[in-house]
């Protein structure tokens, strides 16, 4: 065993101190498409298996004792899945042998975690605390974890050196897609790290576009959020680009506001922060701008108090990211949802320690289905001048997104190789 995996699971075990338990870990079998006949979806192992076992394994189990430590059970490999898929046996014990195991610890509670066995009873309450501690143990990522993480970015940065040429007006956002794919690839990376997001004119301001065959024009911005994934981990980028040869005086003054809500963000990411001030930060931040640039009328503090900011930001400046691009994000265990206007959008409410890695994302949009909604418009008549605003719907939006790791000391802002 790797001794990165057994760390990890010496460290789970002890956040668990789950002396009455057994805990069962399932990785999930594959799933046929339906109508093919024998094809099914591409195959990945639950993220709290492959954290504790660093391999794909469909129809495995991971058990664990607190008094005997851990079993791998692995199923036997077919002749069938030998000859057509070069199947190979994995390391540990049949999975014919489970029952037996578990007949041997009769009476003991039982946790399910990762994908939930068919047919096994197991105690709900004591799963949902366990796993809980588990998400929490796997929050700071260890050097093989962040290794993974560097060559995810360093691919990430070749694909937007590839794509970059191809950002023109004509330029189709399916097109830009399959470059960065391509890029991503002969950089090293194993494939996307989630479904890429570009966005020309308008479209730039959906929050989560699936690329089209609109065609990017003069004077339009750019948007794409992509990046790469290497061994399971990933990281998360987004620029905007202007589609021309550079932006416009306007696009130019939201652009260097949302970088400098950006740079100011990732410097605040330092042990003992908590994510939900990071953010209510870069509201203020982002308001004041929106002022300074004559589309909000008011101060910053009571615009974000009124609910004014999250038209045009509307969304939380970070989530986590590692085993995949939303990795054991969330808020610290017993804490409610925040309610305030210039938090409740934060999706991690936690405070920052030293191994956490995680996005740095803010962002000015112009969005029809909110700016064009009758009851917002009269609610912030007063403050929304509705003049300037209405014009930039056809423009869109901008967001600048980094993926951070937080050290003992400064920032380590991992995707800085990709220009802004």
């Amino acid at each position: 065993m790797e001794p990165h995996i057994q760390a990890r699971r010496d460290r789970v075990a002890k956040a668990w101190d789950a002396k009455d338990a057994i805990v069962l870990i399932g990785a999930g079998d594959r799933i046929l498409i339906p109508g093919t006949g024998d094809q099914t979806y591409p195959f990945r192992s639950h993220p709290e298996y492959f954290y504790l076992t660093d391999r794909e394994c469909a129809g495995a189990v991971l058990a664990f004792d607190a008094g005997e430590g851990w079993t791998d059970f692995v199923p036997d490999v077919t002749e069938k899945e030998r000859v057509w898929e070069a199947g190979t046996q994995a390391e540990g014990t049949s999975i014919t042998l489970l029952g037996a195991w578990l007949a041997g610890r009769r009476g003991r509670v039982i946790a399910m975690l990762g994908v939930e066995l068919p047919g096994q009873r197991f105690d709900a309450a004591r799963s949902l605390e366990l796993r809980e501690r588990l998400l929490h143990a796997r929050r700071p990522k260890d050097a093989a974890e962040l290794e993974r993480i560097r060559v995810a970015a360093k691919a990430t940065a070749a694909g937007y050196a590839a794509v970059r040429d191809a950002i023109r007006p004509g330029v189709v956002e399916r097109a830009i897609a399959t470059e960065l794919d391509a890029g991503f690839r002969r950089g090293g990376a194993d494939g996307i790290a989630y479904e890429s997001i570009v966005g020309t004119g308008p479209n730039s301001a959906v929050l989560h576009f699936d690329p089209t065959d609109r065609a990017a024009k003069e004077g339009e911005l750019v948007l794409i959020d992509a990046a790469a994934e290497f061994r399971r981990y990933a990281c998360d980028v987004t620029r905007t680009f202007p589609a021309g040869k550079s932006f416009t005086p306007e696009q130019r003054d939201l652009y260097a506001l949302v970088l400098a809500v950006e740079t100011k963000a990732v410097e605040r990411c330092v042990p003992g922060a908590e994510m939900a001030d990071v953010h209510e930060a870069s509201f203020l931040e982002t308001t004041k701008g929106l002022v300074e640039m004559g589309f909000l009328r008011g101060t910053p503090e009571g615009l974000v108090e009124q609910g004014v900011t999250e038209l045009f930001y509307p969304h939380g400046i970070a989530h986590m990211v590692g085993l995949g691009v939303r990795d054991a994000t969330g808020k610290l265990a017993g804490r409610l949802p925040r309610t305030d206007a210039g938090k409740r959008l934060q999706r991690m409410d936690l405070p920052l320690e030293p191994g956490y890695v995680l996005t740095i994302e803010p962002g000015i949009y112009f969005i029809p289905p909110l700016l064009q909604d009758p009851k917002r418009r009269e609610k912030f008549a007063d403050a929304v001048v509705w003049s300037k605003v209405d014009p930039w719907m056809a423009q869109g939006g901008i967001r600048i997104e980094d993926t951070v790791h937080v050290t003992a000391g400064a920032p380590e802002n991992m995707t800085a190789a990709i220009p802004k």
